[in-house]
């Protein structure tokens, strides 16, 4: 399934003032992406990446474009439907780069899906600036492929943030040392349950129960089931978007009662405060944010005036941030020459909504959040790498 989408001026006065003084280049930069319009991870990808685009191409196109070589040029999107298939994105992958011949790809959504396809963006020479990818391999990956950058950080980054935020709350004494821990059988969900079996050991908890289950499983009450009858003091899932709600769903239903929940992707989505309401005040996740800076709000306050969406408390911010940091290293460059614009991504710093980014010598940010909490209808960031904003856990108080 292919859509070819071309984001213009929202205002046809001010591009045809471009046209008439020769600001405006013919020709607009092409932009590709494989996206899960469709399939296990659609609801993830319309939250996080999606809006972002509509959000970033809308910006740049209402002042002409970006500016390359003293023009400015219009930005199109090209995108294809993988249906969350791995076969799929990398047919549709390849197809972008050698008969659409697009200037740049954006990143896919999942790690998985970023591992798969970087092959390809490093053959063809594409800047891959991998978002919404968690993985321990970044030294490695990085090392093959050196046009690939990280921003969320690693899965030991990932799990000694939640060890840190159960052992703030150990400290408090809202829990004790036996967790129950499940994951999705992705590379994302299973490279953090590897990982967080010896973290949970070092920091002295008990992993009562380990269970873990298919991408897209229907019914996840037996899991739920399985978790509360181990009698845990804190729950921890290394889950997907509908894995993350439905496990809420059956944890209210089976009234699990621990002093920590935790859960991974999603559970900084708005859609699952607006589906679970006051019930999941205190429910750890993935991610967070710091609300309160004037630069946040303003993007936020963007992002639902041009999308009608709500931005995610997590990786939303930080897809966005990607896109700041090409368009700061294409009119940094001055052209279109992806080979100088991974170098300018390297060599650079970069101004953006979660503050300034700059790699370091594995193409990796190492500045993110890594644990949120929902409070009082915000999720905010409880633990971090590199940021020094984060606030203290509280205990879970029941699911009302």
């Amino acid at each position: 399934m292919k859509r070819r989408n071309f984001f213009k001026l929202a205002a046809g006065t001010a591009t045809a003032a471009l046209i008439a003084t020769g600001a405006l280049a013919a020709d607009p930069i092409k932009f590709g992406v494989v996206s899960h319009l469709t399939g296990p991870l659609a609801g993830g990808e319309a939250v996080t990446h999606t809006p972002n685009i509509e959000l970033w191409v809308n910006q740049v196109n209402a002042r002409g474009g970006l500016m390359v070589g003293g023009e400015r040029r219009l930005i199109e999107v090209i995108t294809y439907d993988d249906k969350t298939n791995p076969a799929e994105h990398i047919k549709s992958v390849q197809r972008l780069a050698t008969q659409d011949q697009v200037d740049f790809m954006l990143s896919p959504y999942g790690t998985g899906f970023n591992i798969a396809s970087a092959p390809i963006y490093a053959k063809h020479g594409y800047p891959l600036i991998s978002v919404t990818s968690i993985t321990d391999e970044i030294h490695e990956l990085t090392e093959k492929f050196p046009n690939m950058f990280f921003t969320l950080g690693s899965s030991t980054g990932f799990v000694e943030g939640a060890v840190a935020a159960l052992s703030d709350l150990r400290e408090q004494g809202a829990i004790g040392n036996r967790v129950a821990m499940v994951n999705v059988a992705d590379s994302f969900g299973i490279e953090l349950a590897d990982v967080a079996r010896e973290k949970f050991a070092e920091a002295g908890f008990e992993i009562v129960y380990d269970k873990s289950y298919p991408l897209g499983t229907p019914d996840l009450s037996p899991i739920m089931k399985g978790a509360a009858a181990s009698t845990p003091d804190a729950f921890v899932a290394w889950s997907y978007p509908p894995d993350t709600f439905a496990l809420a769903e059956q944890a209210i239903i089976e009234d699990l009662q621990v002093g920590a929940y935790y859960s991974a992707v999603a559970t900084a989505f708005p859609a699952f405060a607006g589906k679970f309401g006051s019930k999941i005040e205190g429910v750890l996740g993935a991610g967070g944010v710091n609300p309160d800076t004037a630069t946040m709000q303003a993007y936020r306050a963007a992002h639902k005036d041009v999308t009608g969406k709500d931005a995610d408390f997590w990786a939303s911010a930080t897809y966005y941030a990607q896109l700041q940091i090409l368009e700061q290293a294409i009119e940094g460059v001055g052209e279109i020459d992806r080979a100088a614009v991974i170098d300018y991504i390297k060599s650079n710093e970069f101004d953006t909504v979660i503050g300034t980014i700059r790699f370091d010598e594995y193409n990796n940010s190492e500045r993110y959040w890594s644990v949120g909490q929902w409070r009082d209808g915000q999720f905010r960031a409880v633990a971090d790498t590199g940021m020094g904003d984060s606030i203290a856990p509280v205990a879970k108080d029941g699911w009302n």
